[in-house]
């Protein structure tokens, strides 16, 4: 049933900090990073009572149900578990929604899954495929599910006094001439892994300038050659501090050559020391990419897991 009491937002970050990885705990005081999940969770809150976003949502959207199904919804999954529901669509694409649990109560485990897809189907008008939910238990721990995105990070102390090749460095990125390499890379992947065509995708050119703007985009060059990019914007993430990764990219001839890991060691070192942590999310996938962060000293914090519905 649908909890008529909706929780503060305080309750919200209190919830969400505990659902976390206990490593990340010695990366932020505890005031503050329940001040940044607050922040972050707000939009929980306005998405469950505000009828004015839902009816934007919904002329937007156009999927069909009334407005109020738009509307975020606090349940009572189980008698010790409490969850905020919420109708998303990948990429904005009305044909592709799925319910999202953005906060639960306690952390969820694999006993919770049957009453977490009946509380779904709340959604059901729209015929949402799947639910998400986040965790931070270990990669195997939900082995029967399909994964989503991982987080991988690290306080930014951690990783910059790691190796990194002495043909390998990163300069600002000055615009954006060489963003049509990059589309050739990713394309270049696609053909070689196929998987990866829905684990990954280039940055935009509006993405790369926000970057660029921030002084936190930068060219890979690698023996003298335009080899990629690496890139971060500075915001919160999970509650932490963060240099957030918006790019990391190799292309094909740099590819092979145990670059990977060193990215993050050169990003580290480059960005500014506004961001305690650098983060960034990898799909649960994209074994290569998540070996390389790992191999760079970056830690899986945890990441979100698909439930089908039917």
């Amino acid at each position: 049933m649908i909890q008529p009491d909706l929780p503060t937002v305080h309750d919200l970050a209190r919830y969400s900090l505990a659902a976390q990885h206990p490593r990340t705990l010695e990366w932020s005081s505890r005031p503050d990073r329940l001040s940044r999940l607050a922040g972050e969770h707000t939009i929980d809150l306005d998405l469950a009572t505000d009828r004015d976003i839902a009816q934007q949502r919904a002329a937007t959207l156009q999927a069909g149900p009334p407005v109020e199904a738009y509307l975020n919804t606090w349940h009572a999954v189980t008698p010790d578990l409490q969850a905020m529901l919420s109708i998303r669509f990948t990429g904005g694409d009305v044909s592709r929604p799925f319910v999202d649990v953005s906060v639960t109560s306690r952390p969820v485990t694999p006993a919770d899954l049957p009453a977490l897809v009946t509380a779904a189907r709340s959604y059901a008008a729209f015929g949402p495929p799947r639910l998400r939910f986040w965790s931070c238990a270990a990669l195997d721990t939900f082995a029967h599910l399909g994964p989503d995105l991982r987080v991988l990070a690290a306080p930014l102390a951690d990783l910059r006094d790691r190796p990194a090749p002495d043909d390998l460095r990163l300069t600002p990125t000055r615009d954006s001439s060489h963003h049509s390499q990059a589309v050739a890379a990713y394309a270049a992947v696609d053909v070689d892994h196929p998987a990866h065509r829905g684990q990954a995708g280039v940055i935009s050119v509006d993405d790369l300038q926000e970057a660029i703007d921030a002084g936190t985009m930068f060219d890979v060059v690698w023996q003298g050659q335009w080899s990629g990019y690496a890139g971060t914007l500075a915001h919160s993430q999970l509650g932490l501090d963060a240099q957030v990764v918006q790019e990391l990219l190799l292309t094909p001839p740099a590819r092979g050559h145990g670059l990977g890991a060193a990215l993050s060691t050169l990003l580290a070192r480059q960005v500014p020391p506004t961001g305690q942590v650098l983060s960034g999310t990898i799909h649960g996938r994209n074994r290569g990419a998540r070996q390389a962060a790992l191999r760079a000293g970056r830690h899986d914090v945890g990441g979100w897991w698909w439930v089908p519905l039917a």
